[in-house]
């Protein structure tokens, strides 16, 4: 294994970092717009969370639901994504073949998310 794999003179390990890097920036922002929903909404799943005595814990509420079943969804796949990358790196692939697929993986993971968990109108 050569280290000079694991530095940005490297192109795939500086698209890999670049594309880890949106991604946890976009997973960030999913706790964001989970809080905005909770609030948005005022669903909150624990008792010290509630604003005003007035309102009762709920788990149910489908907007807040499909943030974060969006959110867990990135988790899943997002982590491993990581961890894969950085083994995949170590390999000296093509450098073409991996930065497409490094960019593959960052955008069909934003779209995921638009199109799951930011809808413009959804019966719901």
């Amino acid at each position: 294994m050569s280290l000079e794999l694991l530095t940005l003179n490297n192109p795939v390990f500086k698209s890999f970092t670049f594309w880890a890097g949106v991604l946890v920036v976009k997973m960030l922002a999913m706790s964001l717009l989970t809080a905005i929903q909770r609030f948005k909404t005022k669903t909150f799943a624990n008792p010290e969370d509630l604003m005003s005595p007035k309102l009762k814990v709920k788990f149910d509420d489908p907007n807040v639901e499909r943030v974060r079943r969006a959110h867990r969804n990135d988790l899943e796949n997002i982590l491993p994504f990581f961890a894969i990358g950085l083994l995949y790196t170590l390999t000296n692939p093509s450098a073409f073949l991996a930065i497409n697929l490094f960019r593959a993986v960052g955008i069909s993971r934003i779209v995921h998310t638009l199109v799951y968990a930011i809808t413009l109108s959804r019966d719901v």
